[in-house]
């Protein structure tokens, strides 16, 4: 299996079909927060926060879903640092993204994600959402963060 896995938004999206939604994804250490797009790729949509556990389980629970769900494609935010540098938590998300590929056909890109939690969290203090309730949200609302500004960008391509 070995799906496309690239930087470039703009050869992800030739890898597209017309009309699917597609999945951003909030990678970290202890979850993984899911968002999905309409399928006119206008909306990025909150969805869920996976507990990661071991590869194999996370996979199957993203895979299951993002099957359910009828996505095109994957959006992964890359953790950059702010000089735009690559460190450990971006080979992390890397080399999930490889062992991803092995397991689906659905074509991976990267999205910088620098500032997506900050921003997830302001939008939430916004709503006034209490603590409790935001710790719960952060991932996948960061995931919807990371998602709607790759759809911002493939639509302006």
């Amino acid at each position: 299996m070995s799906a496309l896995i690239t930087d470039d938004v703009a050869e992800f999206n030739a890898s597209l079909p017309a009309m699917s939604a597609l999945a951003g994804l909030d990678f970290g250490d202890k979850t993984i927060g899911v968002a999905i797009s309409d399928r006119l790729r206008s909306v990025a949509t909150p969805t869920e926060t996976i507990r990661r556990k071991k590869f194999t389980q996370d996979a199957e629970a993203l895979l299951k879903l993002l099957a359910a769900r009828e996505v095109s494609g994957i959006v992964l935010g890359l953790p950059r640092n702010m000089d735009g540098s690559e460190g450990p938590r971006c080979q992390k998300t890397r080399a999930f993204a490889r062992n991803l590929s092995q397991l689906t056909d659905l074509p991976i890109t990267f999205w910088d994600e620098r500032l997506s939690s900050v921003a997830a969290d302001r939008a939430m203090l916004e709503a006034d959402m209490s603590r409790a309730k935001r710790a719960d949200k952060i991932d996948q609302v960061a995931a919807g963060v990371i998602l709607q500004g790759a759809l911002d960008r493939l639509r302006n391509l």
